[in-house]
Formats: C-alpha cells, sequence, structure tokens
C-alpha cells in the first residue's frame, strides 16, 4: 500500500505530492488527511506531511519509494480536518487534489511578516545605575539615553525607543553585547477590523425569533448538530436570530463562521456583530492583501478572534474548534464558485459541519429550491420568522402591465403609476431605489403586444439571439431562424430588450430636473470604497433617487425608502437558464423587501410584460411557499435540480475542429455509461459565449436522479480524458448542478 503524501502545506508553490510506502504496523490505522512524519530530502530530515490519498500501484521504482516513519502523537490537528475536506471535494466536484488544496488551506504568499519588538533590562536596578554612571563618564550619550530609560520603564517598544530617544540599531546591539538587555520579538497580525467595544445593550426578541432561537439551543445542549433554514420575510430579524446562536456556541468555548454573499453588505455586518463580540470578530474578503488574509486565518489558528465574517472563502477558516457555520442569504449564486473544484458553499459547510461535530444555518427570505426541498425531505430543520421585527410592515405590491402601457401609447421606461408615485415621493422628501433587472441577460426574444417569448421545445428554456439571424438553445444546441412577427399574437413587436442603469439615470434626470440622482453598478463601485460611499451618502440622504443593479437590493436597510420600483422584470425571467424563475422571484421579493422599513410603510411598482408568470404574481404577494410548490413541479417534470441532478462538462480548445471531435467522442463514452437508464446525455452544444481570447467551447449536459450516479461518471470520464490523447490540448472542467450560465 502506497500514500500520497502533500509536505508542505503552507508554501504558494503547493504543487508536488510524493509517494511513501505505507508500513505493515500501520496499514488501516491511516485515512486522508492524517499527520504523518516521513524521511524528506537528500538528508532524509524528519518532516511532517498529509495523507491526501492511496494507491497500490507504485509511481515509479519501488526501491526509491521510502517509508512513512510514524504518525504524531498528538490531537488530530486543524489541518488534518482541511485536507479531509479537500478530498472530499475532489471527489465531489472534479479536478484535482492540488486544485482543492489550495482552495481549503491558508496558504502563505511571501509578505513580509510584521514584528514588535520590545527592549527588556536584563540586569538589578542597582547594577543598571552603577553602568549609567559608566556611560555618562565616558560620554556616551545615546546609551545612556536609553539605560536611564529602561531604569524608568524595564520593557521599553522597540520603536518608540527609536523615535523618541532617536536610538539606533548600533546602540541597541552595544547594550545588548554589554548583558544590559535583551530584545524580544513577537509576531504583530494585521488586523482589517478597527477595535470597536461591545455594546450592553438588551434586544427584545419577537415570538417566532425566540422560539428558533430556543429549538437551537436545545438541540445543542443536547449535542445534536443539524442543518437549520432560517426561513423569514425581509426584515424579520434574522441576523439577531444568527447572534444569539453565535452567542450560545461561543459561550461554550467554540468559533463561528458567517458567510454573506456580498462584500458591500461586510461593513454593516461587522458593526452589528462587533457591538455583541467586541473586537473578537475578524474579516476576510478579495480586497484585502494576501497577507491580510493570511493573518487573519492565522489569528483564527491562534484562538484569537470568535467570529469570522467574509464571503465564500472564509468557509476555510482554520479555526481549531469550530462549532457553527452560519450562511446568510444562501440562495445568493455567489455561494457557488466559478472556479475549479467548482463547488457550492452550502454543501461543502454542511460536510465541514460534519467533520468539525458543529451546526450549520442557512439562512433567507426567498430560500434556494434545494434548501427548502431539503426540508420537505427532512434533511433540515425549518424555522420560520413569518412577520417584521420592530415597526416595518410588509410593502403593498402592485404590477404594472407594460403591454397595456403600450396599447395607451406609453413608450417611456416608465410606467405612468411608477412615475407619478415618483413625483409624490420627492414633493414628500421620501427616497425612492429604482432597480434595473440586468442580472443573467442573456438576449431573450419577446413580444411587446402579448408578452410572448421564444423557447426550445426540447428544454423549455428561452432561446438567445446569435448574429447571423439564429435562435439557440444553449442546452441542446436547438436553432431556429430569428422570428420577425410574433407566432402567438401576429404583433411586430417583436425582439430583444436592452437597457441600462447609464440610460435609466439619464431618463431620471430628464424627467425629474430636480431630483438628486445616485446610480451604483460596476462602474461606479470599482474603487475599493466604491460601495460604501453610494451606500453611505443615499443613507445620509444626499440623494433621493438611487438607481442601480441587484447590489442595491441585497439586505441594505433604509428608513426613508418608501418607494421601489423594478424596472424590465422580464429580463431575469427569460434567461436561458432552467433556474431564471427563481432567480426572478428572489430578485423581486429582495427588491421589495427594501421598501417600509420605516414607520412610514412603503409601496412596490413591478413593470413587467408577463404579469401573468406565476414568479411575478407570487413575487408581488411575498408568497414564497407558492412559487416553490409551482416551480418544484416544473423541475420535477423536466429532471431538474433539486428534483433530479445535472452534471455540466465544459470542454474548451483553440482548435475547433478537435474540439468538435473530442465532445463528439466523450458524448458517446457518456451515453455507453448510462444505458441501464439510470444516465441523460444532452449536447453538446455551444454555450452563450462559444468563443473566448480564441478559445472555443462546448458543453455536455448528464441528468440523473442519483447524485452519485453523476460522481461515478465523472471519475470514469477523467480516466477516459486521461487515457486517450486526443483529449491532450483540451481542458475539461466538471460543474455539478451549475448555478452560473456558461
Amino acid at each position: 500500500m502506497y500514500a500520497d503524501i502533500i509536505i508542505d502545506i503552507t508554501n504558494e508553490k503547493l504543487d508536488k505530492i510524493f509517494q511513501y510506502t505505507v508500513p505493515k504496523e500501520l496499514e488501516g490505522k491511516l485515512a486522508v488527511g492524517t499527520e504523518v512524519l516521513v524521511p524528506f530530502g537528500k538528508g532524509n530530515k524528519e518532516t511532517r506531511g498529509y495523507i491526501v490519498g492511496f494507491s497500490e500501484t507504485p509511481g515509479y521504482d519501488p526501491a526509491k519509494i521510502k517509508e512513512i516513519l510514524a504518525v504524531p502523537g498528538e490531537s488530530v490537528g486543524i489541518e488534518t480536518r482541511l485536507v479531509a475536506l479537500a478530498a472530499w471535494m475532489k471527489e465531489s466536484y472534479g479536478g484535482t487534489m492540488i486544485q482543492a488544496l489550495k482552495t481549503v488551506l491558508p496558504i502563505k504568499r511571501k509578505e513580509r511578516e510584521r514584528e514588535k519588538k520590545t527592549l527588556v533590562l536584563l540586569v538589578s536596578p542597582e547594577e543598571g545605575e552603577k553602568r549609567l554612571r559608566w556611560y555618562q563618564k565616558k560620554n556616551q550619550k545615546a546609551r545612556a539615553r536609553l539605560l536611564e530609560a529602561l531604569l524608568s520603564s524595564p520593557r521599553l517598544d522597540y520603536d518608540l525607543a527609536r523615535e523618541k530617544l532617536n536610538i539606533t540599531p548600533p546602540v541597541v546591539r552595544a547594550l545588548e553585547e554589554d548583558g544590559l538587555l535583551l530584545t524580544e520579538s513577537s509576531r504583530v497580525y494585521r488586523n482589517p477590523v478597527q477595535a470597536g467595544r461591545k455594546a450592553g445593550r438588551q434586544i427584545a426578541y419577537t415570538t417566532e425569533q425566540a422560539e428558533a432561537i430556543r429549538r437551537f439551543s436545545e438541540d445543542y445542549d443536547r449535542g445534536l448538530r443539524r442543518t437549520y433554514l432560517v426561513y423569514g420575510v425581509t426584515g424579520s430579524g434574522k441576523t439577531e436570530v444568527y447572534m444569539a446562536m453565535i452567542r450560545k456556541v461561543v459561550e461554550a468555548g467554540r468559533q463561528a463562521i458567517v458567510l454573506i454573499p456580498e462584500i458591500a453588505l461586510t461593513w454593516q455586518t461587522v458593526l452589528r456583530f462587533q457591538r455583541m463580540f467586541g473586537d473578537r470578530v475578524s474579516i476576510l474578503n478579495s480586497r484585502m492583501s494576501a497577507g491580510e488574509r493570511y493573518d487573519q486565518m492565522q489569528r483564527a489558528k491562534k484562538g484569537e478572534i470568535d467570529v469570522m465574517i467574509g464571503p465564500r472563502s472564509a468557509l476555510f477558516t482554520p479555526f481549531p474548534r469550530l462549532g457553527l457555520i452560519v450562511i446568510d442569504e444562501e440562495h445568493e449564486g455567489s455561494y457557488k464558485s466559478e472556479q475549479v473544484p467548482r463547488y457550492h458553499a452550502r454543501e461543502t459547510a454542511v460536510e465541514r459541519a460534519r467533520l468539525e461535530g458543529a451546526g450549520v444555518v442557512l439562512g433567507s427570505a426567498t430560500p434556494s429550491l434545494e434548501a427548502f426541498y431539503r426540508c420537505e425531505r427532512g434533511e433540515y430543520v425549518l424555522l420560520r420568522l413569518p412577520s417584521r421585527a420592530g415597526s416595518g410592515t410588509l410593502p403593498r405590491v402592485r404590477v404594472a402591465d407594460m403591454r397595456e402601457e403600450l396599447k395607451k401609447g406609453n413608450r417611456s421606461i416608465f410606467s405612468d403609476s411608477l412615475r407619478e408615485l415618483m413625483a409624490d415621493r420627492l414633493q414628500k422628501g421620501q427616497q425612492t431605489m429604482l432597480f434595473i433587472n440586468r442580472r443573467g441577460y442573456a438576449g431573450f426574444v419577446s413580444c411587446r403586444s402579448c408578452g410572448h417569448v421564444i423557447k426550445c421545445p426540447h428544454c423549455d428554456v428561452s432561446l438567445s439571439a446569435h448574429r447571423g439571424g439564429r435562435l439557440v438553445c444553449h442546452y441542446c444546441g436547438y436553432e431556429r431562424p430569428m422570428v420577425r412577427t410574433c407566432p402567438e399574437c401576429g404583433s411586430p413587436h417583436i425582439g430583444g430588450f436592452k437597457a441600462g442603469t447609464q440610460q435609466i439615470e439619464e431618463m431620471v434626470k430628464r424627467e425629474f430636473p430636480g431630483a438628486r440622482v445616485l446610480r451604483m453598478d460596476a462602474d461606479t463601485t470599482r474603487r475599493k470604497d466604491g460601495h460604501e460611499k453610494i451606500l453611505s451618502a443615499f443613507g445620509d440622504g444626499e440623494a433621493d433617487i438611487l438607481v442601480g443593479t441587484q447590489m442595491i437590493v441585497k439586505g441594505h436597510d433604509f428608513p426613508n425608502v418608501t418607494l421601489v420600483g423594478v424596472l424590465a422584470a422580464d429580463m431575469s425571467l427569460y434567461t436561458d437558464d432552467y433556474r431564471s424563475a427563481e432567480r426572478t422571484f428572489q430578485l423581486l421579493t429582495q427588491a421589495a423587501g427594501r421598501a417600509g422599513r420605516g414607520e412610514g410603510g412603503g409601496e412596490v411598482v413591478i413593470q413587467t410584460y408577463s404579469p401573468e408568470h406565476y414568479s411575478i404574481e407570487t413575487a408581488a404577494r411575498q408568497d414564497y411557499e407558492a412559487f416553490y410548490e409551482e416551480e418544484i413541479r416544473y423541475r420535477e417534470i423536466m429532471g431538474y435540480p433539486p428534483a433530479a441532478h445535472l452534471l455540466a462538462v465544459l470542454l474548451a480548445a483553440q482548435d475547433e475542429e478537435k474540439l468538435t471531435t473530442a465532445s463528439a467522442y466523450l458524448k458517446e463514452f457518456a451515453a455507453r455509461l448510462g444505458s441501464s437508464g439510470q444516465l441523460a446525455v444532452i449536447g453538446p452544444a455551444s454555450p452563450h459565449v462559444g468563443k473566448v481570447s480564441d478559445v472555443y467551447r462546448k458543453i455536455l449536459y448528464l441528468k440523473s436522479e442519483k447524485y452519485g450516479m453523476l460522481v461515478k461518471a465523472k471519475d470514469r470520464m477523467e480516466q477516459y480524458i486521461e487515457l486517450n490523447r486526443g483529449f491532450r490540448d483540451i481542458r475539461i472542467q466538471f460543474d455539478f448542478d451549475p448555478v452560473h450560465s456558461f
């Protein structure tokens, strides 16, 4: 038996796995993740390593393969559990073990470590005074200054001594050589969070909040570590529930990870957590330097913090006693990685919690179908928060039928009702948010007169308009010519829909010349503090109207916002994606949730060409469960997740002909795997963007009711690809239950 071992898991160039022989006495006692001692390098230096896999065949001459020396006697370290998690991710999502390890482990990059130096007096005051007189006699003023300061304060900050006493390093060395002082060095970690004080405020929980906290606490006291879904309407106080659950875990001597979807929310979230946990809170995000990120991981490992807040990557914080993982807004697509391994934070959190003996709490006003489906099957525990906390009330929602507006001769981007309400809010000094739903825009074609959308007859997703006058399905490759008149009502008003935040901003300024308008999108938030500046300016009342993409509808709390306008709800409703109705419902519900958070109540106007679509009807009523019932039936009929599972295989190559041949061979091989009828193969087809930087792309889909069947198919395909030279210049990635369109 041979073990594959990784040696330095903190090295930036983590790219090599070494093979060692498993001695007889250790057979059956080792597992993936086990820390071992091995002879390494020419001098056979005893080195620590971690097992990442096993095999029965040697990779090279068995005589040259060294043997594992021993297993260290200490208790299992956090690295062991993280390596085991990486192995699970490789198996569940594809890719290599090295790619999984680089995702999971805090890799140290070449950044200068910060040090704190302290000068410590080593001699008695009497001896020090004697030496001081001698320095003064010899006119050694700098040495005398330093010794005099040490006699009054036996521990001196090195930097302070240099600055205030004008001391140079040779002077310090001279006193060290004379045996008078010692220089102590300690590592100083960069801390991106400014120290905050705990606020001892008393929180008055609603009945529903108190019940959710009680249920979690009782389970925790009984040793039950479950996955909970906190399903609460917007403004129901989910964050207060998370904090109470985290306090329970922290008081038991364990740590917690809080995942949030957007960098824009980090500071708002941190401030709330600081009020409860003080400076035992830290953050991770992509805008921090590599050194800052690494330092936060080290602080967590040393037990200097109790709560880590951040996006998806914070899931791998190396807490030694992890007790709880919270995933806020768990329905968000940003929790699915677009890099190999294409893991989903929700499933990976559940696996990490299993390895650590921790609990998981998911939260959302619009849960993903996957999470709610698992609640129905008894895999997750459902905790409901059906009403808003405090004085806020759910807003009144009206749907504006843009087909009727067209019949009335209104060709503006604003319906009459939205225009009137905006004028009313400006007069009252209240604020308005305008949300342009551009997320997932994929060039669908629809009729402005009746709302009909051109769909694929085989996949029930919209066809996408391509150059050359073709409509294409990005799932199965079906094509048809562009339509000039609506096949449903015969209207010539059929085509794509295009509008952007900049155009909307200009239209608002033309329509309401006196209004102060702010725009929030990818362009205006490019700078490091772009999100924060725009949100705080709007929160401080520096603008009347905020125009933006989906980033303005995520969790922000503005009491003076009494009107939200959703422009072009259809833009996400008819993307070439089976999740389009779910995404639309979530975005509309989140957008509506921004209104009516103060005492004045609020109104929402949803503008659409498809007012009768169930996702728009149920979002207007804020009725998630009615939406879920309708949507899950569609998923069951079509065999889409979570009712079944989907594996996307993305192939990319510079040679288009070679790519076409390889994707056909891979389809044929996959079809043979599914000959029992448990596996359906769709495609290959070109994704929405068929060519990027002179690299052509093809996509193949595999469907099965059993996730394990798709994992086996992935393993078999990886072996087939490795053994066939025809795949040598082709990059292949696997994506289970894809969230993002390719």
